[in-house]
């Protein structure tokens, strides 16, 4: 059971509207990195979570995800407090009012037209949310390791986000909750490191021989560092095909008679190297050949 307060986590106080700021900080609030899509990633997985443990930070960091986008959405909708009068009203003549809506150099019609003035579920650029941001595979040692780098990418959101503004409230509340993605990314690597083991993934372990080998695919100016050597490195300077000593060449089992279609299809399909006919190509460029 959810139980909303009214009151906000964190104190939101903006200067002055400013539709631009409002629709570039709509990535996060319908963005990839935003506070819908952290809140429905960590509620999912805190649903089918087994540990106790995990199940309980997860719910309690889910919840706290939507109490940011209150916050976010709050401040979108205060920043679109002019606008959304002068739109509903017109109180402007249709020059002032786009200006005053067009603020900043930035394009704030998802928020300020379409969506009157109120925080839309959409990034910056107007693009719809959707589910397929959520990324929850229900294996722990994964799904955790996946919710510390999307409170990474949300803290540098954030932080370009404060990088944007002038605006002293907004800065302070925006730098609380970049705050607050440090904090949760400290707690699943905790609950991550509770685990062990936890690498590789999963139950199965992976196959020796290639567990600890690194191909060089990628030729000049090779650099080589702790991701590439000492411990049990192996680099294989110059991996040839197939790397587990067959012919690099693929085959199936087929029954004789796919054998028989599969025959017929490949002789019915065949090029022949010797045809050269005049194609629509060659028509459009101009090299028809004259009729006698």
């Amino acid at each position: 059971m959810f139980v909303h307060n009214k009151r906000l986590q964190y104190t939101v106080r903006v200067s002055a509207p400013n539709p631009g700021l409002a629709n570039l900080l709509l990535e996060q609030f319908g963005g990839p990195q935003g506070e819908l899509a952290a809140a429905c990633r960590y509620f999912t997985q805190a649903v089918s979570e087994d540990d106790p443990g995990r199940k309980d930070m997860l719910f309690d960091i889910a919840t706290e995800e939507l109490s940011h986008l209150e916050i976010i959405g709050s401040i979108v909708a205060m920043l679109n407090k002019g606008a959304k009068g002068q739109l509903a009203e017109a109180v402007e003549s249709e020059a002032e009012l786009y200006r005053s809506l067009t603020e900043g150099g930035n394009d704030s019609h998802t928020t300020a037209l379409l969506y009157g003035g109120g925080p839309a579920l959409t990034n910056s650029a107007g693009v719809p949310w959707t589910a397929a941001y959520i990324d929850t595979i229900g294996e722990p040692t994964a799904d955790l390791r996946s919710n510390i780098a999307a409170e990474a990418r949300a803290k540098i959101v954030y932080e370009r986000l404060i990088n944007v503004t002038d605006d002293p409230g907004i800065k302070e509340a925006l730098g609380f909750l970049m705050t607050r993605e440090i904090a949760h990314q400290k707690s699943f690597e905790k609950a991550l490191h509770s685990i062990q083991p936890n690498f590789p993934q999963g139950k199965l372990p992976g196959v020796p021989e290639f567990t600890s080998v690194y191909f060089n695919m990628s030729k000049g100016d090779d650099i080589r560092g702790p991701w590439n050597e000492g411990g049990d490195w192996k680099f294989v300077e110059d991996p040839q095909p197939a790397v587990d000593g067959g012919d690099g060449l693929a085959t199936v089992g087929v029954t004789e008679a796919d054998v028989e279609v599969l025959q017929a299809m490949a002789s019915r399909t065949a090029s022949d190297v010797n045809a050269d006919p005049t194609t629509g190509a060659d028509l459009g460029a101009g090299q028809a050949t004259t009729a006698k």
